[in-house]
């Protein structure tokens, strides 16, 4: 008997690699990026910079060095992701260069730059080294090891603005929770990979919570408290507060019960209040949410926050187009905690609104790459990494704006600040690598010592 054409099975579609399409649009993310320098100097000197060549040559060569990796060793990777960070990086390079102008004395611009191509370096060889995410999960224990080791040495070292988050030596520091947040995420992803189906299914039922066995979460739950006691030791809120957020929205992922998204909330505004109402510094920043203008009633002038929410009102619809607003009047963190402030102002609402919608694009993306994934672990790596993105611009904005009390974090890309911006690089080809994968026709290559769940694969 011979086959029909109804027994003979469609042919799989072609998957397309779009690196075309990712090459076009790092093209146009440069020449914005570029646009935006010359901008800055024909309003403030009415002439174009004499560097905006070099500018936009290194920004350009960075951005292909990293097409070309992502080409040869992750060619079926999603095309949004890289042009996405570089615009993100480049414009935060103009902001900090403007700003840079008003503090002769005080230039970042350099530094961020030598920070942004050790961060690309960094994604290159990230992308290049890394065939297959799934061998991240058998160093889960030395991941959470070292992060907790890089989160305990600042103790040693004084405090910086009120907060034990740096490690100065010389003239060099850098901030090493930056670090952690990506060595955590594993840990996490690892671990309840593992033993996703006894958090689900085994443990005591409280109304309609299902409660896992202590022998099951108390091991990642002490790895938690743990990390944030380090943390409100350094007066570190900000990245407890990450922390805390992480922990929950991949233990919902893990056990698909929304019951933890509820006990999350309950939990984090329980240890808000406590910590600002016990801890003075912590207390200062929460009066200063609550009471924005009170410098000003007191004839002190504004504090960060008022000339922070000023800077916005200024910017209005289009705002006050780059190097021509007030920002820097915010003190020494307008280059950090608050350059969204200069964006706001300079940039005004649908400038703000593009950077939101860009984060917000960088997010989807990165749950879209690890909701395809089919191991557990790549699925919950990739939607942590995608979180901790989202945590960080959710806490900064709201933060700059006046919706939650300020805490000491960096705008991912956009803020000074190397450690961030090595790390996010970091972050993006993690997702990178996960998108390639997740893409990519026929079943995954599998590196030596790596084994596939057996659950995920029908065993």
């Amino acid at each position: 008997m011979t086959a029909t054409t109804a027994d003979t099975p469609p042919p799989e579609p072609r998957l397309t690699k779009r690196r075309g399409v990712e090459l076009s649009l790092l093209v146009c993310a440069v020449l914005i990026c570029v646009h935006g320098y010359i901008g800055v100097g024909l309003a403030r000197d009415d002439a174009v910079p004499p560097d905006a060549a070099a500018y936009g040559g290194g920004l350009g060569v960075l951005a292909l060095l990293a097409h070309l990796a992502v080409r040869l060793r992750a060619p079926y990777a999603d095309p949004l992701l890289l042009p996405i960070a570089v615009l993100l990086n480049g414009v935060g390079l103009v902001l900090i260069y403007r700003l840079d102008l008003e503090t002769p004395g005080d230039r970042a611009a350099p530094a961020q730059l030598v920070w942004s191509t050790l961060g690309v370096a960094l994604f290159i060889a990230v992308v290049i080294a890394l065939r297959d995410h799934r061998v991240l999960q058998r160093y889960a224990y030395v991941s959470v090891a070292t992060a907790l080791a890089l989160l305990t040495v600042p103790i040693f070292f004084p405090a910086v603005n009120g907060a034990k988050i740096w490690i100065r030596i010389g003239g060099l520091s850098f901030q090493p929770g930056e670090f952690a947040k990506i060595l955590l995420a594993v840990f996490f992803a690892a671990y309840l990979a593992a033993n996703r189906h006894a958090l689900a299914h085994t443990g005591r039922r409280i109304s309609r919570l299902q409660l896992p066995t202590g022998r099951v979460l108390g091991p990642i739950v002490a790895i938690w408290l743990l990390s944030v006691g380090v943390l409100v030791l350094e007066r570190d809120l900000g990245t407890s507060l990450l922390f805390f957020g992480l922990f929950v929205i991949m233990l919902y992922v893990a056990t698909a019960r929304t019951g933890w998204i509820a006990v999350g909330l309950v939990l984090a505004a329980a240890g808000a209040f406590a910590v600002g109402s016990l801890e003075p510094h912590v207390h200062g920043r929460v009066e200063d949410w609550l009471h924005p203008f009170a410098t000003i009633d007191a004839g002190q002038g504004p504090n960060q926050l008022a000339q922070s929410l000023f800077s916005f009102a200024s910017g209005g619809m289009l705002g006050t187009g780059l190097g021509l607003g007030n920002s820097v009047l915010i003190g020494f963190a307008v280059k950090s905690d608050f350059i969204l402030a200069t964006a706001g102002e300079e940039l005004g609402l649908a400038g703000l609104t593009a950077l939101v919608l860009l984060y917000a694009l960088l997010v989807e993306r990165g749950y879209r790459a690890g909701l395809a994934l089919r191991d557990p672990f790549g699925r919950l790596l990739a939607v942590g990494l995608a979180s901790i993105v989202a945590l960080q611009v959710f806490v900064i904005a709201g933060g700059v704006t006046g919706l939650i009390p300020l805490t000491g974090m960096a705008m991912p890309f956009l803020a000074q600040g190397g450690s961030s911006v090595v790390t996010n690089w970091v972050i993006v080809a993690l997702l990178i690598r996960a998108s390639d994968s997740a893409r990519a026709p026929g079943p995954p290559p599998v590196e030596p010592g790596v084994v596939a769940d057996p659950v995920e694969a029908g065993q």
